[in-house]
């Protein structure tokens, strides 16, 4: 984009490392801020530089945290017994609001990958081997996402599970709850056929 100004061209710029954001939504972006927001905009700023400096990852869980260990990890009320295993803090965020899950956690940043440079040792497995080594955990819940790399990544953590003695469970994946057959993708619904299950 060509701008009489070099900081408003910066500002556009670097508006573009978010998610989804492309050339011309930061430039609405910026131009919203310049035009109607400049005090949130300078809010905004600094808590941003704020949270780039403090936020940090959880030394247990590598979840985000300011503290060496996260309140979820520090929490007495959470079960020890039980850690749910999943790719991002977003994961993480989505089972905590749509589930009763009282467990504790370990987030991978991420899924083996060995075309992305990501392997055991970026995704703390080294760090996950040394808690379960603890004998605390008796069962792992792998969330890792039905794709490709998502399932080799299960496989992974299946192996280190069952080298530490401990019980792997998998989410369940398949037809959603009020959806209709019609409507459910290929794959989707020759996992669920795979993974039938009796009925009592």
């Amino acid at each position: 984009m060509s701008s009489s100004s070099p900081l408003l061209a910066e500002l556009i710029d670097a508006l573009r490392c978010l998610p989804g954001v492309g050339a011309k939504s930061a430039q609405r972006m910026a131009f919203h801020l310049l035009e109607r927001e400049r005090e949130r905009g300078l809010k905004l700023a600094g808590v941003l530089e704020q949270a780039m400096q403090r936020i940090g990852n959880c030394s247990r869980c590598r979840n985000f945290s300011e503290e060496p260990v996260c309140a979820l990890c520090a929490s007495s009320s959470r079960d020890r017994h039980v850690l749910c295993v999943v790719e991002s803090p977003t994961d993480l965020a989505a089972v905590e609001q749509a589930t009763g899950y009282r467990g504790q956690y370990f987030v991978l940043l991420g899924r083996l990958s060995p075309l992305d440079g990501l392997g055991p040792r970026e995704l703390g497995l080294h760090l996950l081997t040394e808690r379960l080594a603890e004998g605390e955990v008796e069962e792992l819940i792998l969330a890792t996402s039905p794709t490709v790399e998502g399932e080799a990544t299960s496989h992974y953590l299946v192996q280190l599970a069952r080298a530490g003695g401990v019980k792997a469970t998998r989410l369940a994946h398949g037809v959603p709850l009020g959806g209709e057959l019609e409507y459910v993708d290929r794959g989707t619904l020759a996992h669920a056929f795979g993974s039938r299950q009796s009925v009592e």
